[in-house]
């Protein structure tokens, strides 16, 4: 692949982490104006280069950081402007709620033991008493007054521990008009209750919602299960994917008439993952729900499942340690044998994936995927057609920590590509720079990099938005 290189150029700093970079026209504007929503639950809009505040919902999020040394991944997770916006002015937010601190569904760190067959098949129990906190998904409407205000709310998602929840979550598929949610497994790590392929659980799940329904229902149920919700509900939800880990939000790419989708799967330990589809078949919450009580498989042909908890990426889930002969060596041990197998011929294989070591010239050890956006512009001509990816760190940019920028592209056979990195003709000087988010323009023409100074969101102030230049 090409080598490529590219510059940033400033957008706004000293902000808080930036986990949702997009832009939208305001009703009774006529230019795009690129929004940027902080975890910590700010919403901030560009005009003439000055910085406004469009929402401010800091007061609705839950306490970030208390137990965790400053570090979270819940917040503000998800917004999503309607297809419409410049007409109805509805819009879409996805954010864990203040206030609904709980114990987490499971007291001690997990890892899975194949020598330990309780380890494998845990159960999350006394759900209503045993988890972490509550996500919700809401519809809000930007005023003719000019101030936004809520409608309703779609989803109330219990969460069994505090990590994996997605982010950049709400993307609106420009194929059915549907408001597509990503959620992770849920937490922890090497998902404890294998929620990501069960097919009722919400968690590990892509599922699109059709806002359109059953706009009366405004308080739904606080829930963890599909077959939990109203039937009124449940009629306006589709999967669209299962088995996965924790993703950064879904992009389309428009490819004659119809369009690419491009999702990352957050790794375990071993490797990060791009995937990309053309086809699929989502199926119905009323169907699955449907299968289940009458204690059948339902139809899964062209069903999408990314594989995990069975596989991470390209390669069967495994846990690490020391060996004990040569402790500069790994010993790597598959941790779910039979759903590795289970999973083998059904699971969709990545576009491409990039590895937590990785000896090769020109590559790098990454840490977590944040980002994944195709570039359809002509200001960067090798990028044009390609999808771009963000990884938050560099395994080997110490002292200084520095994300990594890169890109691959689906290749014309289907099979599975390699990457290559994007140099950056930056200088950050003695500041870390952790890659936290990437967003583009409404016809992906630009492309956004959201940088931050720390890994703590309690550690305010420290991030800048980049235009990526050529």
């Amino acid at each position: 692949m090409e080598k490529v290189k590219v510059g940033l150029r400033p957008i706004v700093s000293k902000i808080n982490l930036p986990t949702v970079l997009k832009t939208t026209i305001l009703p009774g504007n006529s230019i795009e104006r690129l929004f940027i929503a902080t975890q910590i639950g700010e919403i901030f809009y560009i005009e003439n280069g000055v910085i406004r505040t469009f929402l401010d919902i800091r007061p609705r999020i839950i306490k970030l950081g208390v137990s965790s040394g400053g570090y979270d991944e819940r917040g503000l997770l998800g917004l999503a402007f309607h297809p419409d916006f410049y007409y109805n002015g509805l819009f879409y937010l996805h954010y864990s709620v203040a206030g609904t601190q709980g114990p987490g569904a499971y007291p001690k760190g997990f890892k899975p033991d194949p020598c330990d067959p309780g380890t494998l098949n845990l159960r999350w129990v006394n759900r209503e008493t045993q988890y972490d906190h509550i996500d919700t998904v809401e519809e809000w409407i930007l005023q003719s007054s000019g101030h936004p205000q809520k409608l309703r709310t779609l989803l109330n998602l219990r969460r069994p521990f505090s990590n994996h929840n997605g982010v950049n979550s709400l993307n609106f598929s420009p194929e059915t008009g549907k408001l597509v949610l990503t959620t992770g497994d849920g937490g922890s790590g090497y998902d404890p209750f294998n929620l990501s392929q069960d097919d009722l659980e919400i968690a590990g799940k892509i599922i699109e919602i059709d806002v359109s329904k059953n706009t009366y229902i405004n308080t739904p149920p606080i829930v963890t299960r599909f077959n939990e919700l109203p039937i009124s509900i449940q009629e306006m939800l589709t999967v669209m994917a299962k088995g996965v880990r924790n993703i950064p939000g879904i992009s389309f790419q428009r490819f004659y008439n119809q369009y690419i989708k491009y999702s990352g799967n957050v790794g375990q330990d071993l490797v990060e993952s791009i995937f990309s589809f053309v086809h699929y078949k989502p199926i119905p919450v009323t169907q699955l729900i449907q299968a289940s009580f009458m204690n059948s498989e339902p139809d899964q042909e062209g069903f999408i499942n990314f594989g995990w908890r069975g596989w991470e990426g390209s390669f069967p889930t495994s846990t690490i340690r020391r060996c004990t002969k040569n402790p500069t060596l790994d010993e790597k041990t598959i941790a779910y044998y039979n759903e590795a197998v289970t999973l083998s011929g059904s699971r969709l294989l990545p576009l491409t994936s990039y590895f937590h070591k990785d000896p090769r010239p020109g590559k790098f050890g990454g840490t977590a995927l944040t980002g994944v956006q195709p570039y359809m512009g002509k200001g960067i001509p090798r990028l044009t057609g390609r999808v771009v990816f963000t990884d938050l760190a560099r395994k080997e940019s110490q002292p200084h920590v520095r994300g990594a920028l890169a890109y691959t592209c689906v290749r014309p056979d289907g099979k599975q590509n390699d990457f290559d990195m994007i140099h950056i003709d930056y200088d950050f000087g003695s500041q870390s720079a952790y890659y936290v988010s990437l967003g583009t323009n409404l016809n992906q023409t630009r492309l956004y990099l959201g940088v931050y100074g720390s890994m703590k969101v309690t550690d305010f102030n420290q991030g800048t938005v980049f235009e990526i230049v050529p």
